[in-house]
């Protein structure tokens, strides 16, 4: 029998319990620990621990002693850390890596901190299958370890959620035309999933008729031994975008358990440079598991009380679910009428990039199955995209340089170093520069 994977926790007790259950009921083994030599023993006598959630706003000097015990002897042990509030716009600043630290401020659900415990596991057992040989690769991921080659020598692939609680604010659009754009003019290799098992029409949008879905094939891989990835199920379009359906119907998608598609989704980073997610507007358990593991959630949002209010609230909710950070506007019909900067001021979330009203385009190239650059490369629209994607790939960028301007240092030491006994402004805009 094998062990379950351990968590170390260092909470509160009250914070303690209601987490611990929460992870136990996900099969995790919640084990307390309440100092620096509790972890240390807990570490030596239970290789099986996988990560840590400290307390680094409670007691800043036990938390760089824990931390500093999670990383050695070579030990690399990813911790999940309780900040304040106010020192999240210092963080953004010193930088910070999604494998090997990620932090939460209070308050906090046990059910959201679960989703982001899931996500950082998943994201280091993803890091763990690049490191390896090609062997073992191979059997993890599907056969697929001569494609791995190519992506080892650049960063890992980015998640990017499309999401808006209210339908018809141009989430599709938005999706298929920011990957026909990192596809075709950036030469980045993307996958585009349709998340959206009760309205989703990316594969009609683009063309390409009824495909093969992950419930399709995993159904029938019940009771096999057989597990195919989604490289493997998804389909490619003439854009050179690969194209995946979760499913053609809401009905019979028990096999879409929220962790299973999680972790195919973070083992799907290590193929491509960019996994595009368009997502059903709902707050389920699925959405949550995929909002977790989301490098960057783009918000469209159009100059309407009612999508501005959607916008609101999904704000608020992001606090609670700890992606607030990750949130970016897409101001969708951008020339209709309001300001950007003042949609910007109400939602209280930065932009990313405008995109202008363009109906009658998209409509012939959705007629033609083709992405917007590929039928209209020269529309003004299609810049709109341009610039969208640069910032995506601008922002990739400075994060991966903030983690190393740290010259090796921890992130989350070199965060917390940076922060003790320093009085952090409240943060203003996320992400979104």
């Amino acid at each position: 029998m094998g062990f379950r994977t351990a968590v170390a926790i260092c909470l509160p007790a009250e914070e303690y319990l209601a987490v611990g259950r929460e992870l136990a009921a996900a099969g995790y083994d919640p084990v307390r620990v309440t100092s620096v030599s509790d972890l240390e023993n807990l570490l030596a006598s239970r290789p099986e621990v996988s990560l840590a959630i400290l307390d680094g706003e409670s007691d800043f000097d036990t938390t760089i002693e824990m931390y500093s015990a999670l990383r050695e002897s070579e030990r690399d042990v990813p911790a999940l850390m309780v900040v304040a509030a106010e020192a999240v716009e210092q963080l953004s600043q010193a930088g910070r890596s999604r494998v090997n630290g990620e932090f939460l401020t209070r308050p906090f659900s046990a059910s959201s901190l679960r989703w982001r415990v899931e996500a950082m596991l998943i994201r280091s057992q993803t890091m763990m299958i690049r490191s390896m040989g090609d062997e073992a690769r191979s059997s993890m991921i599907g056969g697929e370890a001569r494609r791995i080659d190519v992506v080892d020598q650049r960063p890992m692939g980015q998640i990017i959620v499309v999401f808006n609680p209210k339908g018809g604010v141009g989430k599709t659009t938005i999706s298929i035309n920011t990957a026909g754009v990192l596809q075709m003019r950036r030469q980045q290799r993307v996958l585009l999933i349709d998340c959206d098992t009760v309205t989703g029409h990316i594969s009609t949008s683009l063309g390409m008729g009824a495909l093969p879905t992950v419930v399709d094939v995993w159904t029938r891989e019940i009771g096999t031994v057989r597990e195919s990835t989604l490289s493997q199920i998804a389909t490619r379009h003439s854009s050179g975008t690969d194209v995946l359906v979760m499913s053609n119907s809401p009905l019979h998608t028990e096999v879409l358990d929220p962790r299973r598609v999680a972790e195919a989704i973070a083992a799907a980073r290590v193929l491509y440079d960019w996994v595009i997610v368009d997502m059903h507007p709902d707050y389920g358990p699925l959405n949550q598991a995929i909002f977790a593991l989301a490098d960057q959630i783009l918000v469209p949002v159009t100059p309407d009380v009612p999508t501005i209010r959607a916008g609101v609230q999904f704000r608020e909710v992001s606090v609670e679910l700890q992606v607030r950070d990750r949130l970016a506007l897409i101001v969708n019909r951008s020339n209709s009428g309001v300001s950007a900067s003042d949609i910007e001021k109400v939602v209280n979330v930065g932009a990313l990039a405008r995109i202008r009203s363009a109906g009658e385009l998209f409509v012939k190239a959705a007629n033609s199955g083709r992405t917007a650059v590929e039928a209209f490369p020269n529309a003004r629209v299609v810049g709109d995209f341009e610039k969208l994607c640069s910032r995506l790939i601008e922002v990739r960028d400075s994060d991966a340089e903030g983690v190393e301007s740290l010259g090796g240092q921890s992130p989350i030491r070199g965060f917390l170093s940076r922060l003790g006994g320093q009085s952090v402004p409240p943060r203003q805009v996320v992400r979104a520069r």
